[in-house]
């Protein structure tokens, strides 16, 4: 309901707008890119590079042998996938003036923007990552991302297809015996109509219980986070085209540096800049990461 009332006009001078110092929650995503990947530590002075390496599997020997005739035998073959770290980080200033007169915890919130920003930065690289792998499905049997149109959404037999692929892969799903789907909300409202989908809710006695998860279909585990990735106006006739990751155990691994400890919020405070800053009036807050 509103009142309009002139009764408090000529106290205008006196009538002040009043602030209150518990700032509003800001809107996070939920991030889960990174909770499932392999850590692999890199020495401290051990270079930017690791390599991640895998025996080939031999080929099942299903000629007989023929007695006194030495086989050909086999050799030994190796694949090897590489990661390269690199550094990522940003900072505010903030002034002097601002700092001595701003209602606002302005350094507290500024160190809070910042490790939310962190924490995004890096689900979003390991995100795009995951997303350019070359084991890729289309909605509705279209043949590449540019054909997805609307209409084409993400279904129960897709799934079971998804699922089928990774286990003629001989991928193993994760302890506890199902697979893992990183998916968007909408998708996720497209699974629940579905009378196979099941709620958390009923089988969440038996199993551990991932952040993020809402659901379960045909052994396949359902984690919901607005940071999936969106490949906007990327489908016919410009319609926003989302990526669900499906996938199994040691789907993908990560760089952990020795000694490099988590993320660091950095504060420089005024006065720290010597000659750069003459008049003392900057500070600034920031943080660098390696990934």
């Amino acid at each position: 309901m509103a009142v309009h009332t002139t009764g408090t006009a000529g106290l205008s001078p006196t009538m002040q707008t009043y602030y209150d110092k518990k700032l509003l929650s800001r809107l996070l995503p939920e991030l889960f890119h990174l909770k499932f990947a392999q850590k692999r530590p890199l020495p401290k002075n051990g270079g930017k590079t690791i390599n991640f390496r895998q025996f080939t599997a031999l080929t099942p020997a299903t000629t007989p042998l023929t007695e006194g005739v030495k086989p050909a035998g086999n050799a030994l073959n190796m694949t090897q996938k590489t990661g390269t770290v690199n550094q990522y980080g940003d900072y505010v200033e903030v002034s002097d003036v601002l700092d001595l007169t701003a209602i606002d915890p302005v350094l507290d919130e500024t160190s809070d923007l910042l490790g939310e920003q962190a924490a995004q930065t890096l689900d979003i690289i390991a995100r795009d990552i995951l997303v350019a792998g070359t084991s890729v499905q289309y909605a509705n049997g279209r043949v590449s991302r540019v054909t997805v149109a609307a209409g084409d959404n993400l279904t129960v037999a897709e799934i079971r297809k998804a699922k089928r692929t990774l286990k003629r892969a001989n991928v193993k799903p994760l302890e506890g015996g199902d697979y893992v789907a990183i998916v968007e909300p909408g998708a996720v409202y497209d699974l629940q109509s579905d009378t196979k989908w099941e709620e958390v809710s009923k089988y969440a006695g038996g199993k551990q219980i991932f952040d993020g998860e809402v659901g379960r279909l045909y052994g396949v585990r359902f984690i919901e986070t607005s940071f999936a990735k969106k490949f906007t106006g990327a489908g016919a006739a410009g319609v926003d085209v989302y990526a669900t990751l499906v996938f199994g155990k040691d789907f993908y691994g990560m760089v952990d540096i020795a000694s490099s400890g988590s993320v660091q919020n950095i504060i420089k405070p005024h006065g720290s800049a010597g000659t750069a800053d003459p008049l003392d009036q900057i500070a600034t807050s920031g943080y660098t990461l390696a990934a």
